[in-house]
């Protein structure tokens, strides 16, 4: 028999492989679906590509790749009446023997059982299985590899594991101007928020210098972040190396870049550089600590109630991999509306039959069979809930990104508008299921001294509303509470049980929709700043509302504080009055005009960079278009500037000789208003265009995007993403204003919604302003960076609570302490 099989081996031996350096061995999770050795049909790991499959997924790979030879690993799960000792051991931790054995284990209830592994080969498509402790007797051929390839592939460690924090940070080094930094007495204090780049008006992406204290942007790049290099600029005008990112200085460390270094550092001595400047992260982790507290943890995880546990379709939880909760909640939600499982799991053949060789790297195989997860299985035994592992899906959202790439916590609303750009970006062409959240809302800004307006759109994802603390119904006992609580500390006493402060929901409503002042505003009908305020208003309504409650801020010590409130979050919400006017009737708009240009005196000189123009040149482009290349590209190298030349070669202007804004004609249509303004209607700024050509998006579509999100780089990509060009304005127009009837009998929107068919702005699905909550996320701890995150989800009637893998049917919702809130839209009666 031994020989026989040896025989069905030798043609497929050129096909087994011995995994290498860099390879990674899936055999934890199917790459389908979240099927597992644990699972009834087990895992079978491709022995040529290492991929792992569920057996209705292994037939699959083997049509589509014609590769045969499979390892077939399988983990029996018994229980046992007598009490054992615990011993942990995974096939992600790699077995010790090829041999089936027993491995003993408890359950999340406290009972104990055991384990018993077992491994086989099997030769498709006959389905010919050859237990791995058979190799010995097969021909030494034969045997030989086999046994290399199977020990390496059993052996081999988690696929997942070189992308752990534990491995990247290893390789960022300390700089070598950590020990001896230099930093400028010049009485810099960097204030806990309202930051803003000292060269622009950008408030993302901000670098604080820690020689200096400047606050500067950073580069924008292609995975959304958005800036216009002047820390960079900085850097090259002062050699100051480095830099640390404001938004992420937490109590565990910051993220510090080393211009000098080009490369991302550690600085040992971040504490100490960050102090200099005002920010106290000592403080910051002491403060963490004593702000959780256990009576919010308790009420918001329902704890001390006996809760029923529910399993099945809809009620599959997800394994905490280690702070990944923020992840869990937020897909919990998603992949409960029903226009993300039309989309995904309605479309899971189409995209198992076109998914690349490697689908646990493509974004659409992973994010629409991760979808499957509410609909999956439960393939432990009977009484026990283990949930699914989401370490495929974590790996591919978080690629590239330095926050959630790693192990920490994250905040959970940051996580999902991460996720819902991920969905716009990868649904070109396609149907967005993230159009269920977009909406417009219209800002109104005042000039107080005329008394003239100016009506602007923009696109939300995501309401915040502020939690207005001078609000609460409870103040008077809020008063007291404080009294007792520094009388006990000025006395050493046991501080008082603590006293939340109880906001009305309409109060936090009340102040999103209050005036507030405009920052640096400028009047264009006095051509000159003066003071100014905003209003907003929604322009639309989304099919689904997302509310964010703002409860974490900064203290003026930079210490996080979490509002320890409670909202009387309506069930019910009616946001119609909201819904936004236009310009009213005796209103007088403000004039299209931008506020003149401020160049420096030495404007006929530009600084450019010459060696970068002459390198251009030397391949043979005009000098003066090389010299606009490396102008209009910000000085950012000649790889910029040339994929600049490559997208203006045809225009008419490509080789005339540079001109300043300041030293253009401003021509008939400026004519008319004051001396130095420009028309808003004039084209976006050339930097930013050029940008986006050197991307490959053709320039009108360019153009286009920055009109409609008024220049800012970051939503004008997101904008090209949402709006592909398409061949035929026609089918746009249609495939935006016929109704979708490819919708669920249970969805409460869809008759009330309408697509807005201007191509020319986002779509949106607008409707009545009339809502129901289905679902919130809570928070529990001190800050977005520790804690633990629960989710609630109204199925079928009740509530369901969602805590990693324990799924619940949920006895007392504590809605009053989420922190994001989600509402669908109800049809009109």
């Amino acid at each position: 028999m031994a020989a026989d099989l040896g025989e069905l081996l030798v043609p497929y031996m050129p096909t087994i492989r011995v995994p290498r350096t860099g390879d990674r061995v899936f055999k934890s999770e199917c790459a389908f679906s979240f099927e597992s050795p644990e699972s009834e049909g087990g895992l079978y790991v491709c022995m040529n590509t290492f991929l792992g499959f569920g057996r209705e997924h292994v037939e699959r790979h083997y049509r589509k790749t014609g590769q045969s030879v499979y390892m077939h690993l399988k983990r029996h799960v018994k229980e046992v009446s007598c009490p054992l000792l615990l011993l942990v051991c995974d096939f992600e931790l790699g077995l010790k023997s090829r041999t089936g054995h027993l491995e003993l284990n408890r359950d999340f209830n406290g009972e104990d059982y055991e384990y018993e592994d077992e491994a086989k080969l099997v030769i498709f498509p006959d389905h010919f299985e050859i237990p791995l402790p058979n190799i010995e007797e097969l021909p030494a051929l034969v045997s030989e590899l086999v046994t290399i390839a199977c020990d390496a592939v059993l052996n081999a460690p988690s696929a997942y594991k070189k992308q752990e924090p534990e491995s990247w940070e290893e390789e960022i080094q300390v700089s070598r101007h950590a020990r001896s930094l230099r930093q400028l007495d010049n009485g810099v204090r960097i204030p806990p928020s309202g930051w803003k780049c000292q060269k622009c008006e950008m408030r993302e992406n901000l670098w604080l210098n820690l020689t200096d204290g400047a606050v500067l942007c950073g580069k924008w790049f292609f995975d959304g972040s958005g800036g216009n290099g002047h820390a960079l600029e900085h850097y090259r005008e002062t050699n100051y190396p480095l830099a640390v990112k404001l938004d992420n200085i937490t109590p565990d460390g910051a993220d510090v870049y080393s211009f000098e270094e080009e490369e991302a550092v550690l600085d040992p001595h971040i504490s100490e550089h960050l102090a200099h400047f005002g920010i106290d992260m000592l403080q910051m982790q002491k403060n963490v600590s004593c702000l959780i507290t256990q009576l919010e943890w308790e009420v918001i995880q329902e704890s001390g109630m006996k809760l029923k546990a529910v399993y099945g379709s809809g009620f599959t939880g997800i394994k905490n991999l280690g702070n990944s909760c923020y992840l869990s909640t937020v897909m919990q939600v998603l992949f409960s509306i029903p226009d993300f499982q039309r989309m995904y799991v309605g479309n899971l053949q189409r995209i198992f039959d076109y998914s690349p060789l490697d689908p646990t790297q493509d974004f659409a195989t992973q994010i629409e069979c991760s979808c499957t997860f509410s609909d999956a299985q439960m393939f432990s035994f009977q009484h026990q809930q283990k949930g699914v592992s989401p370490r495929m899906l974590k790996s591919l959202v978080s690629r590239g990104h330095p926050e959630f790439s790693s192990n920490r916590q994250q905040d959970a609303h940051e996580f999902l508008l991460h996720v819902v750009n991920l969905v716009e970006r990868n649904s070109a062409g396609l149907e967005n299921p993230s159009d269920v959240f977009r909406f417009l809302v219209e800002e109104r800004v005042q000039c107080c001294q005329t008394r003239r307006v100016r009506y602007t759109q923009r696109v939300d994802y995501c309401i915040q509303l502020p939690a207005p603390i001078e609000a609460a119904t409870n103040r008077e006992e809020l008063l007291a509470y404080e009294a007792k609580r520094k009388d006990a500390e000025e006395n050493m006493r046991a501080p008082p049980e603590p006293v939340r402060a109880r906001i009305p929901f309409t109060a936090c409503l009340q102040a999103f929709t209050e005036p507030e002042n405009v920052p640096d505003f400028w009047s264009s009908a006095l051509q000159a700043k003066s003071a100014g305020v905003k209003t907003s208003r929604f322009a639309s309504f989304p099919e689904y509302l997302i509310v964010q409650i703002k409860k974490f801020t900064f203290g003026v010590d930079w210490v996080p504080k979490k509002l320890d409130l409670a909202i009387d979050v309506p069930d019910f919400l009616d946001l119609n009055r909201l819904r936004a006017t236009g310009l009213q009737a005796g209103e007088e708009e403000l004039p299209d005009l931008m506020p003149p240009i401020v160049l420096p005196e030495d404007t006929r000189a530009p600084e450019i960079d010459e060696a970068a123009v002459m390198q251009l040149a030397e391949m043979g482009f005009p000098l003066e278009a090389c010299r606009k290349a490396v102008y209009y590209t910000g000085n950012m190298g000649p790889e910029m500037a040339f994929n600049w030349i490559i997208a203006h070669m045809e225009e008419p202007d490509f080789a005339e000789p540079l001109t300043l804004p300041s030293m253009m004609d401003l021509g008939p249509s400026a004519s008319d208003g004051p001396m130095g303004a420009t028309p808003l209607a004039n084209s976006p700024p050339e930097e930013s265009v050029a940008i986006l050509t050197s991307m490959g998006f053709p320039r009108s579509h360019s153009i286009q995007a920055l009109k409609a999100t008024n220049n800012n780089l970051e939503r004008a990509l997101d904008w090209i993403f949402s709006h592909p060009e398409e061949e035929s304005d026609g089918l746009s127009d249609m495939a935006d204003t016929e109704p979708n009837d490819n919708t669920f009998s249970n969805t409460p929107s869809q008759s009330d919604s309408t697509m807005s068919p201007d191509m020319t702005g986002p779509r949106v699905k607008d409707g009545p302003g009339r809502y129901e909550l289905f679902a919130f996320i809570s928070h529990m701890g001190a800050s977005t960076m520790s804690g633990h995150y629960v989710c609630h989800i109204k199925k079928e009637g009740r509530w369901v609570i969602y805590n990693d893998h324990k799924v619940c049917l949920s006895e007392r919702p504590p809605k009053d302490l989420g922190y994001i809130y989600f509402y669908h839209r109800l049809c009109s009666s």
